[in-house]
């Protein structure tokens, strides 16, 4: 495979975005919905030229600075997909207000450019500057909303803290390349397996942890989660909650298992602490909120904790159990985000959980979905986000951390609560004056539906996802 085909689907989804903008400059106001389709063709085109691949055998280019393996694939073909699902919902919310729509399907393209250049990285430059093409889209996504004081808040807080976990990022990336002399991953890893592991090796490692732990939102480097979830128009928090933590499991399991298997006890036992502290302050924090997104937030930090688990293992079935919970979170973090997209008026916007009670009697099919995805979130059986937690809590037992598991499982435990109180607010609760009434069935609410349907599938027939994400890392 010749270096231009191996980028082909990042070729085309910079041509896309170019025509994107030359769309946007030529259309009427009125015809908003002409950006949307042209980025929803643009992105099915991509996703199609991705499956071309699969399975595909490990292939580099660009002097080894990029890889195609199985891995690669599966994650830009759910990354895409999820990025399909995006659009619509965030057609839904801007029919209300066309206020950035154009700008948020560019610089959602954007940051998926950098997620795919990202996830294929063999480099640690390479990896960066994927990182860093995706960070500037998310910048500018949250502070779209000039006029929201919030906003604008919320957005400088989240690029000073990212240019600061990218400055130490850079900084351990630096010590690294001192130590070994090279970026390439796969030279490293040889490195970090037969070298001498320096002290300034493992200091490198800490750096270059607290850069992933930052882009997944891991506690204690999860500050900025809370308030850009809240800041940030429902759209860009329902993105950033999303496709970017399919990018940052990559990037995990890119540096720690590619690129520095010879410090696996060192990695482990810093993950394990992170995973854990994440866990713990996630569900914790999550029972005293009172706003829907910030809640969402910390559940967030939380289910990220539980994700790491699968890469503490250090097994190709624990690597599996992990692709397999970051996809069963997007999924279902879009689904709870598109609740709040699909009861936005033009007068008023769901922010309190209170604002949610009784959903059932006004929108009932609605809060019956909205009720499956919250079972999901919560690790409730027979739905995805269940087996997501079985597979990681599986591998994680098998690998020894009896402990840590049930650690994990008694903060489940507790997180469950505020997850049902939503469920009991939305089915018990009397609507109040001000509650959002039926509307007619909009094309948001169909993928809502599909949404939901594709969280029951999967928890039915879990193996089917599973499968792939096993063949996907059969190479480790």
């Amino acid at each position: 495979m010749n270096d231009l085909s191996l980028i082909m689907p990042e070729i085309l989804l910079t041509g896309f975005v170019c025509l994107l903008l030359m769309v946007d400059v030529y259309r009427k106001p009125s015809s908003g919905d002409v950006t949307f389709w042209t980025a929803v063709v643009s992105v099915g085109i991509v996703i199609v030229s991705i499956i071309t691949y699969w399975p595909a055998e490990k292939s580099t280019g660009f002097s080894e600075t990029l890889i195609i393996d199985p891995m690669s694939i599966l994650l830009k073909l759910v990354l895409l997909i999820s990025l399909l699902f995006n659009f619509f919902y965030a057609r839904e919310y801007f029919k209300r207000s066309a206020k950035g729509q154009s700008e948020f399907y560019i610089l959602t393209i954007f940051s998926a450019l950098g997620m795919m250049v990202l996830i294929s990285a063999q480099s640690l430059l390479t990896l960066y500057l994927g990182l860093e093409l995706l960070s500037l889209s998310l910048y500018a996504m949250v502070a779209m909303e000039r006029d929201s004081a919030l906003a604008s808040e919320a957005a400088m807080k989240y690029f000073i803290l990212g240019a600061l976990a990218s400055g130490m990022l850079l900084y351990g990336i630096s010590m690294l390349y001192g130590v070994s002399g090279t970026l390439n991953l796969a030279e490293l890893a040889e490195y970090s397996v037969k070298g001498d592991q320096s002290l300034l090796l493992v200091f490198g490692l800490v750096f270059v942890l607290v850069g992933i732990s930052f882009k997944l939102g891991i506690a204690p480097f999860h500050m900025w989660v809370p308030d850009v979830y809240q800041g940030a128009s429902t759209p860009v928090t329902l993105f950033i909650s999303s496709a970017p933590k399919i990018a940052a499991f990559a990037m995990a399991v890119r540096v720690l298992v590619d690129g520095l298997p010879g410090l696996s006890i060192q990695w482990s036992a810093m993950l394990t602490i992170l995973a854990v502290t994440s866990i713990a302050i996630g569900n914790i924090v999550a029972i005293a909120q009172t706003n829907i997104k910030r809640m969402l937030a910390y559940s967030t930090i939380s289910h990220m904790g539980f994700l790491i688990l699968g890469i503490i293992a250090a097994t190709a079935q624990g690597y599996a159990a992990s692709m397999f919970y970051v996809f069963i979170y997007a999924i279902t973090s879009m689904s709870a985000f598109g609740i709040i997209i699909l009861l936005v008026s033009k007068s008023n916007a769901p922010e309190l959980i209170s604002d949610f009670a009784g959903l059932a009697k006004t929108r009932p099919w609605i809060s019956f979905i909205s009720m499956v995805v919250i079972f999901s979130l919560a690790g409730v059986p027979p739905f995805a986000g269940f087996w997501a937690k079985w597979f990681v809590l599986k591998e994680l037992i098998a690998s020894g951390s009896v402990l840590v598991a049930a650690v994990a499982v008694i903060f489940s435990l507790i997180g469950a609560y505020y997850y049902l109180r939503v469920v009991k607010i939305m089915y018990f609760d009397e609507p109040g004056p001000d509650s959002h009434v039926s509307s007619q069935p909009s094309l948001g609410a169909y993928v809502f539906t599909l949404n939901g349907a594709l969280i029951l599938f999967l928890g039915l027939f879990p193996g089917v996802l599973m499968h792939y994400c096993l063949v996907a890392m059969q190479a480790y």
